[in-house]
């Protein structure tokens, strides 16, 4: 089944070229189907790019998916023209009356910044409490993760010391969970970020289940009840030259800087990265998709009861 997205979506263009099977709104709602309803709230400053990687990975799934684009109201990035807002884009006050699905809440270049600080924090949090009573199950992504179990169970954030590049080996850390279905015994995922939560901590607080981890990268999938909270600390979503972007644009500021670890084939910058996570990142939407929301969500979003800890 087809990912139902805007007509005029960037994404839509870039994904068709995927031979990837896009339905267009006009299509969409001559069809007598309840599609499963997703938020994606885009804290990254690219957001054009980062709608096209997460649109691709929920379109390969046999369910049909309605999209919901959503930004904070309280800060607008600069890097998205004002048009590209305005014709697909709501804010919070446009949806605090509805009930979804499913919300991705994204990852954001704020990691070195005390929550507090972040100028859009009060609203966050205001959808990130509004998201245990509106939304059957949340996807948090990279720093979006570190916010929510912040917010949601007080563990904190901690500065590493350098920044977390690379694609690493990951483990299951747990047997018989849905979200991890079809998962190898190693995997491989991309991170990028300056800031960690630390295992301990985690399996500190009853709520919270530690389902995956690296060896090299610490925690990575953390869930909360019975996957209605899904934590992710790296980034399964990346393009294949996002990290390359990346490393690009740190050396212009520091020439010092390492490469991005097992990306470029002998961690040689000149040489094309190997890209090795694709499989994962699919397998991991897909079952998010299928068994944390299709499986699970109420047919009327109306009776859906509130997250509870």
């Amino acid at each position: 089944m087809p990912i139902n997205i805007p007509n005029k979506l960037p994404a839509a263009s870039v994904l068709s070229g995927e031979n990837i099977f896009v339905m267009y709104e006009r299509k969409a709602v001559r069809q007598d189907i309840r599609a499963l309803r997703i938020a994606i709230l885009n804290l990254m400053p690219t957001k054009i790019t980062t709608e096209t990687q997460l649109l691709r990975l929920l379109s390969n799934s046999p369910l049909q998916v309605d999209i919901t684009l959503l930004h904070p109201r309280t800060y607008v990035s600069k890097n998205t023209p004002k048009e590209h807002f305005i014709m697909f884009y709501r804010t919070f006050d446009d949806v605090r009356d509805e009930r979804f699905d499913g919300l991705i809440i994204t990852g954001a270049p704020v990691e070195n910044m005390e929550f507090e600080d972040v100028a859009y924090w009060d609203e966050l949090t205001e959808i990130m409490d509004w998201s245990k009573r509106n939304v059957f199950s949340t996807f948090h992504i990279c720093w979006g993760a570190q916010a929510g179990l912040y917010r949601h169970f007080g563990v904190r954030k901690h500065p590493l010391a350098k920044k977390l590049s690379g694609v690493y080996g990951h483990k299951k850390c747990a047997g018989n969970i849905p979200l991890l279905r079809g998962f190898d015994e190693e995997f491989l995922v991309p991170h990028s970020r300056y800031t960690t939560v630390l295992r301990d901590e985690v399996m500190a607080v009853p709520a919270l289940r530690l389902i995956s981890e690296s060896d090299e990268a610490g925690v990575y999938i953390v869930t909360a009840g019975d996957g209605r909270m899904v934590f992710v600390t790296g980034h399964p979503e990346y393009d294949d030259l996002t990290l390359k972007a990346e490393y690009d644009r740190d050396l212009e500021k520091s020439p010092d800087v390492e490469p991005p670890v097992n990306y470029f084939p002998g961690d040689d910058p000149g040489r094309a990265p190997m890209v090795r996570w694709k499989a994962h990142a699919n397998l991991l939407y897909g079952n998010w998709l299928n068994y944390c929301v299709y499986q699970e969500t109420k047919f009327d979003l109306r009776k859906m009861k509130e997250l509870a800890f």
